[in-house]
């Protein structure tokens, strides 16, 4: 297993859309295994396989306390959906910042496992949040376009410095 870089916004490939999963082998696996570790070590309950510069539709979530618990989402398509919950998102491309969305409170997703089995999954709460802020990810959407221009502004300008404070640092 091993720790994969995560992009940080406003990095333009954050924005790419992620393509379906076609080949379920050992490779799949392995970026599963990698993105979890990822996840974990960032700390973090979810990642897209975008956010570690993979263009595949591709999510590994874990609410667990334990880290126990691990949902791996592939190909995976909201089916339906109802009501509305605001909730105060972070995000590991996006570290520090913490603000509300509005998001469909009850999901019922259709996705794959990582063997390529079709499952469906009724996600509320949390769960919800999770699953459509991937997904997001995943459609080369971060959850701070959800936010007003001046507010996206503020934070993309607060990135750019903090990333440039660690490129200075580094030499």
């Amino acid at each position: 297993m091993a720790l994969l870089p995560i992009l940080q916004y406003p990095d333009p490939r954050l924005h790419t859309v992620a393509k379906p999963v076609q080949v379920f082998d050992d490779a799949l696996q392995q970026l599963v295994s990698d993105m979890a570790e990822t996840m974990y070590d960032a700390p973090g309950i979810g990642l897209a396989a975008t956010q570690v510069d993979h263009h595949i539709q591709l999510i590994v979530i874990d609410l667990s306390k334990e880290k126990d618990d691990l949902l791996v989402l592939i190909n995976p398509k909201i089916i339906a959906q109802s009501g509305s919950q605001d909730y105060e998102e972070g995000c590991l491309s996006v570290p520090g910042v913490y603000e509300n969305v509005t998001r469909a409170e009850f999901i019922t997703v259709e996705a794959r496992d990582v063997s390529g089995n079709t499952y469906k999954l009724d996600a509320d709460g949390l769960l919800s949040v999770c699953i459509q802020h991937e997904m997001d990810h995943l459609k080369g959407k971060v959850f701070v376009e959800y936010l007003s221009t001046l507010k996206r502004n503020r934070i993309r300008s607060r990135m750019v410095k903090h990333a440039r404070e660690i490129e200075r640092n580094s030499y």
